[in-house]
């Protein structure tokens, strides 16, 4: 339509949000479909968190709250930073968003002009580039290999900066791919960025609570503190704690990249839930017993999940370090026939095939920028899992 914005054109929607929509879809028509598409825990949020919601209700916390949020947030979010990341920010360098994406975006909004490329490894999570798009920077991408676990090498970082290049975003632990850097590894890519003085660090920390055996997780200024003027550090409480849909994202960074993303949320949305600003107070300040225990179990899954789709003719899947999903490669399959007689040439026919014959949803990894694989999230039960890894089994073993 004429009257839309050119800016619209530059983005595609998500395609993680499709494949839930569409197993919601076929489950109200009667399908019998597991949905292995979705990015959250399955678990509650903890009661002590519900609680301090509750109880925040009964103050009367229901009023408008400043942009950047409430300052017992802020103060529990520079905290956290400093107990946990051994980084020293003051309240007011951080601010409160309604989710990590609208952290991100402000971020994007406030500091991209025309021209303005921002390096983001593949595989990526869905919105990176579309955000980038349409604050009118130029996302590049560079590409990673299951060989490395998904990893970026310092060389290939080296290689995609260019004078225009202004932002890497980093995710560690990685959307879709469940990579986690080590020291040594993200030393090596600080390394680079020490050489590109105007380079800054966009660091996606959302997964950080969720690494798995002996992984220590770091964040880039913690392995290099000299990057600190140059970092945005973004977190958020809807993985670790559980609590997607209270919407409530955060970082840490200069004041004066903080004070410019203020100004963007005043004529946005303005503050955050006023509720859901008080539990994530709780959620950093309480209880953290939970999350060991959670961890375990989402481990578990993740090597369910690993070996049974190793056994699948077809699929080679590497053991990621974090967060909750797999990126297996479906390469095996390219070229073979699915049961339906379709002749699979993408990943994309690949999941459009094994959920229309086996009914398991979940995402292409070309929507992610690296193919042929296909992202499944294991933050389900592991009676699911298991059958919805035995129904992949067979689907691949029936593909000729």
């Amino acid at each position: 339509m004429a009257f839309l914005a050119d800016a619209l054109s530059r983005v595609k929607p998500s395609a993680t949000i499709a494949v839930a929509q569409k197993a919601r879809e076929l489950k109200a028509q009667g399908r019998d479909v597991i949905g292995l598409g979705a990015g959250e825990p399955d678990f509650d949020t903890p009661d002590n968190i519900k609680q301090a919601a509750i109880e925040a209700i009964g103050r009367g916390e229901t009023k408008y709250t400043p942009v950047s949020g409430i300052p017992e947030l802020r103060k529990a979010i520079a905290a956290k930073f400093e107990r946990e990341n051994g980084l020293a920010y003051d309240w007011q360098q951080t601010i409160v968003g309604t989710g990590g994406k609208q952290i991100l975006f402000n971020a994007l909004m406030a500091t991209l002009n025309p021209g303005d490329e921002v390096v983001i490894p593949a595989p990526y999570w869905v919105s990176y580039p579309d955000m980038v798009a349409i604050c009118g920077g130029t996302p590049v991408f560079v590409e990673t290999r299951l060989e490395d676990n998904f990893k970026l090498s310092a060389e290939a970082l080296e290689a995609v900066i260019t004078p225009k290049t202004k932002w890497l975003i980093f995710n560690s632990p990685s959307n879709p791919s469940g990579a986690a850097y080590s020291h040594e590894e993200l030393k090596a890519l600080t390394d680079v960025l020490m050489r590109h003085e105007k380079v800054w660090v966009l660091s996606d920390d959302m997964y950080e609570h969720l690494t798995y055996g002996e992984f220590k997780f770091v964040t880039p200024v913690e392995v290099e503190p000299k990057l600190y003027d140059r970092t945005l550090t973004m977190n958020g409480v809807s993985k670790a704690y559980a609590m997607t849909g209270w919407r409530i994202g955060y970082a840490g960074g200069p004041l004066e990249l903080v004070k410019a993303m203020d100004k963007i949320q005043g004529q946005q949305t303005s503050g955050a839930c006023s509720i859901a600003q008080w539990a994530a107070v709780e959620a950093l300040n309480g209880t953290q017993e939970f999350i060991p225990t959670n961890k375990e179990v989402f481990q578990r899954r993740r090597d369910l999940v690993v070996s049974m789709l190793n056994q699948a003719k077809g699929i080679t899947c590497p053991t990621p370090e974090g967060a909750f999903y797999v990126y297996p490669s479906c390469a095996g399959l390219m070229g073979k026939a699915a049961p339906s007689g379709k002749v699979m040439e993408t990943d994309e026919d690949f999941v459009t095939e094994l959920l229309e014959a086996e009914g398991v949803a979940v995402v292409h990894g070309s929507a992610f920028g690296l193919g042929p694989n296909f992202r499944i999230s294991y933050a389900t039960s592991e009676e699911l899992l298991e059958e919805a890894c035995k129904r992949i089994q067979r689907f691949c073993g029936n593909c000729t």
